[in-house]
């Protein structure tokens, strides 16, 4: 961001503001759904509407953005998501509900997807880890404040999307003030068929990268999507099932920074192994502390410091073995991979809590996270090698 020394805070804080909207938006509307008998798998099913938005946005990002430049990219993606937000309470209606959150997917996908390829082809790598740590900090503090909108319902369903969307007219308003710049030119860029060999490039260079984003959106989408009708079939209160989810988030704020910068310095794959293994380590915890409410908080806060970080390192860990000429196409494939996991963490969580009352939801976690970890001790090393080589080549 060389056109404005205040763009980078800009940006960071209107990912803060998307955060908290998505933090507030997936236990707000499972909730609300809980409370008027719509099953688990149709609840889940609702939530997969916004990660379906992002997967059928992808292959058509990469274009417009080298086209209109990054500023306008926000610009569109933020409107998407004020408007949609602002139409929540017009019609408590399921498939009403369901398409504003597939264009909520849509927008939130441009807006993230611009501000991170901005921020990861602008960044030196001696202080990636930490340029986009502070990008997760920002989305995590808003992600952390967003479930303590849940309670607001008791006073008025429409009162937390009121919140939510003036919130990010705000946050909109300010992009206006930064300078468009544009991704380094690529010859290679045509249509679909040109897309389709760039995402193939892609995926030789950075697949185990994108696996640490797949994590967290699992982790996020079943954790605000899932857990809270999981929780309350539990016997556990709304309030404590916000201070739960809250704890995570603020787990995440409080080492986000300094797994960055310890990625810079020891390396992005080894903090990722540390943090994936600990990560799954907490959530096992957590299986066996289901009916103490000061267990679980601990084993949220701890599973939040260490995998809160996943995205952002995978995001950095993908733009170390990258070519910079394919780093809005990583970008891309990093959303994707959020996407695919977010799209399976409300479904398949849904459907197994609801046909496997014996399974507890936090084993689905674990697991997840353990064959994640094991992934990366195996190719994650290989792939840099790989890429080096073909360098020297």
């Amino acid at each position: 961001m060389k056109n404005s020394k205040h763009a980078f805070w800009i940006l960071v804080s209107i990912v803060a503001i998307s955060g908290f909207s998505q933090g507030m938006l997936l236990p707000l509307v499972a909730v609300i759904f809980e409370k008027s008998g719509i099953s688990s798998g149709m609840n889940g099913m609702n939530a997969t509407a916004l990660y379906i938005g992002i997967l059928l946005a992808s292959p058509f990002m990469e274009q417009p953005l080298r086209k209109f430049g990054y500023k306008n990219i926000i610009l569109i993606g933020g409107l998407l998501v004020v408007v949609a937000l602002a139409l929540f309470p017009l019609w408590q209606n399921f498939w009403f509900w369901l398409l504003l959150r597939f264009f909520i997917g849509i927008g939130d996908h441009a807006l993230h997807f611009a501000t991170q390829t901005w921020i990861t082809s602008s960044s030196p790598e001696a202080t990636r880890g930490r340029n986009l740590s502070l990008y997760g900090l920002f989305f995590g503090i808003g992600f952390a404040v967003g479930p303590l909108m849940t309670p607001l319902v008791n006073i008025s369903l429409s009162l937390p999307f009121i919140i939510s969307s003036a919130m990010c007219l705000v946050g909109w308003v300010f992009i206006f003030a930064l300078k468009n710049e544009y991704p380094e030119n690529d010859e290679g860029i045509g249509g679909l068929k040109d897309t389709g060999k760039r995402f193939g490039q892609a995926l030789k260079y950075g697949w185990v990268a994108f696996l640490p984003p797949l994590a967290y959106g699992f982790l996020e989408s079943s954790l605000n999507g899932i857990f809270p009708v999981y929780a309350l079939r539990s016997g556990i209160e709304v309030s404590e099932v916000s201070i739960l989810l809250t704890s995570f988030a603020v787990g995440g704020i409080i080492t986000q920074l300094p797994l960055g910068i310890l990625s810079d310095r020891f390396g992005r794959r080894k903090v990722l192994i540390v943090i994936l293994f600990l990560g799954f380590t907490s959530f096992s915890a957590a299986s066996f502390l289901e009916e103490s409410f000061l267990g679980l908080f601990i084993c949220f806060l701890s599973a939040g410091m260490v995998v809160g970080s996943t995205f952002s390192l995978g995001i950095a860990f993908m733009t170390d073995i990258m070519p910079k000429n394919l780093l809005p196409t990583g970008n891309l494939l990093c959303g994707i991979a959020f996407s695919l996991g977010s799209l399976t963490g409300p479904s398949i969580g849904g459907v197994i809590i609801q046909a496997f009352k014996q399974i507890s939801f936090f084993h689905i976690v674990s697991t997840l996270l353990f064959s994640i970890f094991l992934v990366i001790v195996v190719f994650g090393k290989r792939m840099k090698v790989n890429l080096a080589s073909e360098k020297s080549a």
